[in-house]
């Protein structure tokens, strides 16, 4: 999945324009879903030397995104181009009911990931003769 990720707020406590403490497990739940395979988006209203400040300090404590303020590294926007950020899931203090914390975030997304996985094992798996009889 693509997540894209707000920072102030989010990855770190709100002290816009400076940087303020990360939030409790922010960086372990990031590197944790990137051990996962998916790929984090740094999605934020910061520009130039804030966001530059921004991306060190995420550098600085072990996460390296994907992509900054883009759907894909290297994009190029066209003039009066939207630029929303193509993206599965977006993780945001400014969501409906606020932020839930990383540990909401992380039960979230791994119970999905284990239900799709369950569910795939059942469609994959070979029926057994008794299920077959009463199957339809």
């Amino acid at each position: 999945m693509k997540i894209a990720i707000d920072f102030d707020g989010t990855i770190v406590e709100d002290r816009y324009p400076k940087i303020g403490k990360p939030m409790p497990f922010a960086f372990e739940t990031m590197a944790g879903l990137q051990d996962r395979g998916h790929k984090l988006i740094l999605w934020t209203a910061r520009s130039d030397e804030s966001l530059d400040k921004a991306v060190e300090f995420c550098l600085a404590n072990g996460l390296e995104f994907y992509a900054v303020n883009e759907s894909y590294p290297g994009e190029r926007l066209k003039e009066r181009e939207s630029r929303k950020v193509l993206a599965d899931l977006f993780i945001d203090d400014r969501n409906l009911g606020g932020f839930p914390g990383w540990s909401q975030v992380w039960s979230t997304l791994t119970a999905e990931e284990e239900a799709h996985s369950e569910a795939e094992f059942e469609f994959s798996r070979e029926k057994s003769w008794i299920e077959r009889l009463f199957s339809k």
